[in-house]
């Protein structure tokens, strides 16, 4: 299983057409607004892909598939709760952030956007969203690291501390260089890559095995319990699976697709796009891990290094059953999924350091050239903040995942999906619940109460506090026609 000069060369080809693509974008961002939004000018292909292939991350091909392979298909349980968040999210959220965001003084970043919204002018909101952000996405980028050493370590039998450099530096460069237009154009690509790798991975284990009837008869006699959905599940667990649907309406990363369309017209097709590729990808990440369990169970001796991190499994798979240039296409659908999560993540952050710190803090009269500059500082430090949180080899990609997804989903969903249904949340409210929301999950996950996971009480308790505190005071007349034109805006294109 070592690498051989094909899938050297394939990675290398797929990293310098990386590499071309942030150059061109960067000759295509002009100011601020390009690096961190795109100018507002993606359209639904665009929107659609780039959202669904910065939502997924090394989780979808790593994390999801081991996760089936040990503990059968009752892990899927999570796939359905993301598939329900994410249509909610488009169906509620995409279009009514678009317009929100541009009515309210065409906010940049979620930040920017609490504060326009709420009319905060002590930028109490500003600061303590972008600290969320900081907080719990350098978790999440952490976790895109520790994915992408992992993939480099097993593919090229290198060392772990190398292997994080080396799966960093890519996704840093092309960030830093070309900004937003360089993360969502690429981002298409990958997810076109993604797709193609987890639908094709599986066809191939089945054939290999002779047939899904063999197959799954290899499962069954494996363990009986693989095809059970409530195999070693309670009722508890199947609702904190389902849970994670709750995290769509908070991530940043995800929101600043819906905040970078074009218009807010072009998120019926986006929405269509996204979660058919989406449901595919999942499908095909179960399929991985399950008939996985019947190809090593077959194939014992070759198991080892599946049996020691059970999260490499499609990457064993790929390069068990492919030859050595498709193996290579294939594992690097696993750095396309690595690089378009952790790209926009690190996007994100260096936009709430740069716009919601360093320009109203430091340098209120900053010019488009120098915030520009400042934002690739920021991408680089950012990056190697995360890359200090994952050099400890023992580090799980699902489990960084799950932590700072509830931190977003209930520090932020509560606010986002209030703000763009209600007229009368107020700024105390929003302030209140984003504290409680983030609050409880850092209690929650440290005490683990009943086992549930902790974006489900987080997001409960922040929506309650948002909407009790919001009660107890009025929004201004101000607040009120803003939400009013928004809602005139996209009542006008549903006509």
């Amino acid at each position: 299983m070592n690498a051989g000069i094909p899938m050297i060369v394939t990675f290398i080809v797929y990293i310098l057409g990386v590499m071309v693509i942030g150059l061109l974008a960067w000759r295509a961002t002009k100011n601020f607004d390009d690096f961190i939004l795109g100018g507002r000018r993606l359209g639904s292909l665009v929107t659609a892909l780039s959202a669904g292939a910065s939502d997924m991350s090394g989780w979808l091909l790593m994390g999801l598939p081991g996760a089936i392979f040990v503990y059968g298909i009752s892990k899927s349980w999570i796939a359905i709760g993301l598939i329900i968040g994410a249509y909610i999210n488009w169906l509620l959220v995409a279009g009514r952030l678009r317009v929100h965001t541009e009515v309210n003084n065409n906010a940049l970043t979620i930040p920017d956007y609490f504060t326009q919204r709420f009319e905060d002018k002590s930028n109490v909101l500003k600061v303590l969203s972008a600290f969320i952000i900081l907080l719990f996405f350098t978790i999440y980028c952490a976790s895109g690291i520790v994915a992408g050493a992992q993939l480099f370590e097993s593919t090229f039998q290198i060392d772990y501390s190398i292997a994080l450099w080396l799966g960093a530096a890519a996704t840093i460069l092309y960030t830093a260089i070309g900004g937003f237009l360089a993360v969502s154009w690429i981002d298409t690509i990958q997810a076109t890559l993604m797709i193609f790798a987890l639908i094709l991975t599986p066809i191939f284990v089945i054939l290999n095995l002779g047939g899904i009837h063999v197959s799954l008869e290899r499962i069954v006699l494996e363990n009986p319990d693989n095809i059970n959905m409530m195999k070693n599940v309670s009722c508890i667990a199947v609702i904190s699976s389902l849970g994670w649907g709750l995290g769509y309406f908070g991530q940043p990363h995800i929101l600043a697709r819906f905040m970078a369309a074009d218009s807010h017209r072009v998120m019926r097709n986006a929405r269509r796009i996204s979660m058919t590729w989406m449901i595919l990808c999942l499908v095909g990440a179960i399929a991985v891990g399950f008939f996985g369990i019947a190809y090593f169970a077959n194939n014992s001796s070759q198991a080892t290094e599946v049996q020691a991190n059970n999260e490499v499994i499609f990457i064993a798979l790929a390069k068990l059953l492919f030859n050595p240039w498709l193996a290579g296409i294939l594992l690097s659908a696993i750095l396309a999924a690595i690089m378009s999560t952790l790209s926009c993540q690190l996007l994100v952050c260096a936009s709430a350091i740069t716009e919601d710190f360093y320009k109203p803090f430091f340098r209120p009269r900053a010019s488009q050239k120098e915030l520009v500059w400042i934002g690739r500082a920021m991408v680089i430090l950012i990056s190697l903040i995360a890359i200090f949180i994952a050099y400890d080899p023992n580090s799980r990609v699902l489990s960084l995942v799950s932590y700072a997804w509830a931190g977003f989903g209930a520090a932020f969903g509560p606010v986002i999906l209030l703000s763009v249904l209600w007229r009368n949340v107020t700024r105390n409210g929003v302030i209140a619940g984003m504290l409680v929301g983030a609050g409880t999950v850092l209690v929650w996950i440290n005490y683990a109460w009943f086992n549930l996971y902790e974006i489900i009480p987080g997001f409960l308790f922040a929506t309650i506090t948002i909407i009790l505190v919001s009660l107890l005071e009025k929004p201004s007349e101000s607040m009120l026609t803003r939400f009013k034109q928004a809602e005139e805006e996209l009542s006008s294109a549903d006509e």
